[in-house]
């Protein structure tokens, strides 16, 4: 067996370990952040070599925009694409979020890098105009007079609440809700009532 195939401590790497690094990687940018992570620490977590993992990523920044890209690639499908909720129903969905649910990883890497250019800030920006797409898609299918706004107020709630939640350590998803509610209801237009018969 030759070098390329033994891991640390002599352990065989077998095939996996891109897998690893990343889950290793969730784990400890979750756990600790992203900067306080060493690739030294990576490496020994997932069971891989140093070179193992500069030939899997070419560097630390370029496995943190993967770590992202994983999270939510077709942006919050298990709301959006909901075909049992009505346009109404998948906006207030987005603020369903359990309380144990860790800050908003596309937050915590745009504030811990720093850097707007950096590969993972850029894919954090994509992610959340995204997500402000995806509501403002669906405040226009609800019937929202102005749905472009009507998605930045929602989106930019939805961050406030994940940011506040772990700044508080106590769950802010409900109180956003209960706003979004009265976003919502005050950007939709009241149906006209049924004609009497």
């Amino acid at each position: 067996m030759t070098e390329l195939e033994m891991g640390p401590q002599g352990r065989r790497r077998g095939r996996g370990a891109r897998e690893r690094i990343l889950k290793a990687s969730q784990q400890l940018f979750r756990d600790q952040g992203i900067n306080r992570t060493g690739m030294d620490q990576l490496c020994a977590a997932a069971e891989v070599s140093k070179r193992t993992a500069y030939q899997h990523f070419a560097g630390k920044d370029e496995l943190v925009a993967e770590y992202l890209r994983r999270f939510d690639p077709d942006v919050m499908p298990g709301v959006f694409d909901r075909a049992d909720l009505t346009p109404r129903e998948r906006l207030l969905a987005a603020f369903e979020m359990p309380a144990s649910t860790p800050l908003c990883p596309f937050i915590a890497a745009a504030v811990e890098l720093h850097d707007p250019q950096h590969p993972a800030s850029r894919y954090a920006r994509e992610y959340k105009t995204a997500i402000a797409a995806r509501l403002t898609e669906t405040a226009r299918e609800a019937g929202a007079t102005d749905p472009e706004q009507l998605g930045e107020q929602l989106a930019l709630l939805i961050d406030g609440a994940a940011a506040r939640t772990r700044v508080l350590d106590s769950d802010s998803f409900p109180t956003a809700a209960t706003i979004a509610a009265v976003l919502i209801d005050n950007a939709i237009p009241a149906s006209p009532p049924a004609a009497q018969r």
